[in-house]
């Protein structure tokens, strides 16, 4: 990646680490904040490689020491961005740049307060060759109470050279002690329109996929990516699909297979039931406009339009209503059998 640039979306959060930079006025804790696939730890590598770029590093001196009569003397924030051709900016883009960290812990489930501790006693090492020394810390969310504790004198006294960039899925899984010394920095979720563009110009998507995914990762660009580049991403859509398209023939044993099938893949059900809102969403949409060009299965508009026949207003939304239902179910670890077939035959009697 070449910086800045390459980031899409999440605009007003670039602005604030551009401005950071351009002013001079780096802080040395940064949190971001948002679900797995918003774009956190792409963004705080665009800010590292920005940061220790050499070519900017100089534009920024030359024009502190010669602003002119009408420059504030601040470079304009599009120039912000690492020049992608420097020796830092080639370390950084083979993640070879010394001086930019991405720390890593001895286990997957949760953060220790020695991975805190190995930071906290290699912060005090100078650069080895930058302004700056960079940590950037994933998965901030899963740092027990200790840890947190070990890193805050740090976040208290940091080096001046240091700057730490937490990535967290939760701003509540932060002590208030630490988020008082960080700038928290919340991801929103980015412009369908600028997803799907994306989607077909990075990874060739056509046009039809790109907006089943978008609609699916409701402005998570990795989310999306994930879907689009998955090779089982026919075989989910197909599954979910039949069952949409046959639920009403079915009887109970039929719902019965369905449901042990699926329980063969709980990995992929959260997807699947996603993949049901957006159909009904589309039956919804259909039933009001009879207009197929807003819908987002068009490939199968012949079952949309006669799902909206045959279903009320009321129907679609106790389905809607029943998907939001078995997601938070399945999240609390209720029976899986009873909550799919819960869902089922909502969608068979709706």
């Amino acid at each position: 990646m070449s910086g800045f640039r390459d980031v899409t979306g999440h605009e007003r959060t670039i602005e604030h680490l551009k401005n950071a930079i351009a002013s001079g006025r780096v802080s040395q804790a940064y949190l971001l904040v948002g679900d797995k696939g918003m774009g956190k730890k792409t963004i705080a590598q665009a800010f590292a490689q920005t940061l220790q770029c050499e070519t900017l590093e100089r534009m920024l001196e030359q024009e502190q020491e010669s602003p002119g009569e009408k420059n504030s003397g601040t470079l304009p924030l599009q120039s912000i961005d690492a020049c992608g051709t420097c020796k830092s900016c080639r370390q950084a883009e083979t993640n070879n740049q010394p001086d930019i960290m991405v720390w890593r812990y001895q286990k997957e489930t949760s953060i220790s307060v020695d991975d805190i501790r190995a930071l906290v006693s290699d912060v005090q090492i100078k650069p080895y060759a930058s302004r700056y020394k960079i940590y950037i810390l994933p998965d901030a969310q899963k740092m027990t109470r200790e840890a947190q504790n070990a890193l805050l004198k740090t976040l208290e006294e940091p080096p001046e050279y240091a700057v730490i960039i937490l990535l967290s899925t939760s701003r509540d899984a932060m002590l208030e002690t630490i988020l008082s010394r960080c700038v928290v920095l919340p991801l929103r979720p980015v412009d369908a329109a600028k997803v799907r563009s994306y989607l077909m110009d990075r990874h060739g998507v056509e046009p039809y996929k790109a907006d089943i995914c978008v609609a699916f990762a409701q402005g998570n660009i990795g989310r999306a990516v994930a879907l689009a580049t998955s090779e089982n991403f026919y075989s989910l859509l197909e599954r979910a699909i039949q069952v949409l398209t046959h639920v009403k023939e079915w009887d109970v044993s039929d719902i019965v297979v369905l449901i042990r099938d699926m329980d063969r893949g709980k990995d992929v059900v959260n997807d699947i039931l996603d993949l049901f809102s957006i159909w009904y969403r589309d039956v919804l949409l259909f039933k009001a406009t009879r207009d197929a060009d807003g819908i987002i299965f068009r490939e199968q508009i012949v079952q949309i339009r006669e799902a909206a026949q045959k279903s009320s207003y009321d129907g679609i939304q106790r389905i809607l209503d029943a998907i939001r239902t078995a997601k938070i179910r399945l999240k609390a670890n209720v029976s899986f059998d009873l909550t799919m077939e819960l869902l089922l035959l909502t969608m068979k009697e709706n």
